[in-house]
């Protein structure tokens, strides 16, 4: 019976384990294949194998390097923007000179730096700042999200950054929903990434929380200019939240670590 190790992806039908441990290794789960899998060829299983170990610690890799656990960034919601930004790119939907992820957790308070840019080549956190939500998305905390024209809410999933204008908020970035019926109506809705006065850890101090927007990602305004030129046309945003109905496509595992083109030593081959 042939039995191969491999880490898994907490997502559809690979799961990866959060790296928990004190030493900053993934747990690992030994995965048996079953009889009826026998006439899988045994190359085609070294290669899914290689392929699954080299994507784990391709995300190990970055999400250490960069201090992201020490930023306050979830495992969790690092590795589904990073199976997305994946699938993304294997789409050819990214812009081939960037490699720019950025991520917002709404499921922290407005309070805290739940936003991240961070550059997946260099391995750094470019920025790490607070970020608005919607007037109607809930007060400190987000906790109702839409994608219906004037519900004033924020809408969850992933964007591909557009072209910047300047608007009534000064220089902004308009962003397209790529998420079906959870964002697409983003560019008709003016969801945009803009600066506000309101979006300032100083605001939150006196305030209990930060200001609101009509939908839209605020960030700091001292900081919106900078960050719109790091992030502008087609990169990758993902903006998750706690919606048990939330889905998206894009989240799909297995289609990214199958894309996965790493250097493969021979080393990381499994043991069979």
């Amino acid at each position: 019976m042939l039995r191969v190790t491999l880490t898994s992806l907490a997502l559809g039908l690979l799961s990866f384990t959060s790296p928990v441990s004190s030493t900053g290794e993934a747990a690992l789960e030994t995965l048996t294949v079953v009889p009826e899998m026998a006439s899988i060829n045994r190359t085609t299983a070294v290669t899914i194998a290689e392929k699954q170990s080299a994507f784990n610690d391709h995300l190990l890799s970055i999400y250490n390097d960069a201090d992201l656990k020490n930023k306050g960034l979830a495992f969790e919601v690092f590795e589904k923007g990073m199976v997305g930004f994946h699938n993304f790119k294997q789409k050819g939907l990214v812009a081939p000179a960037k490699s720019i992820l950025t991520l917002i957790d709404f499921t922290k308070s407005s309070r805290d730096k739940r936003l991240w840019i961070i550059d997946l080549k260099s391995k750094k956190v470019l920025f790490n700042t607070v970020v608005a939500h919607g007037r109607n998305t809930g007060e400190d905390k987000a906790i109702r999200f839409s994608n219906k024209p004037n519900s004033y809410m924020s809408s969850l999933g992933f964007y591909l950054t557009d072209a910047t204008y300047f608007g009534k908020h000064g220089l902004s970035l308009r962003l397209s929903g790529k998420d079906g019926a959870f964002n697409s109506n983003a560019m008709a809705r003016a969801i945009v990434m803009h600066g506000a006065d309101y979006a300032t850890p100083a605001f939150a101090k006196q305030h209990g929380r930060l200001g609101r927007s009509l939908g839209c990602p605020a960030v700091p305004r001292e900081l919106s200019k900078e960050i719109i030129l790091a992030i502008k046309d087609k990169t990758v945003m993902y903006i998750h939240g706690n919606d048990s109905n939330y889905k998206s496509d894009y989240l799909n595992a297995t289609l990214a670590v199958e894309a996965f083109t790493p250097e493969i030593l021979p080393e990381t081959v499994a043991t069979l």
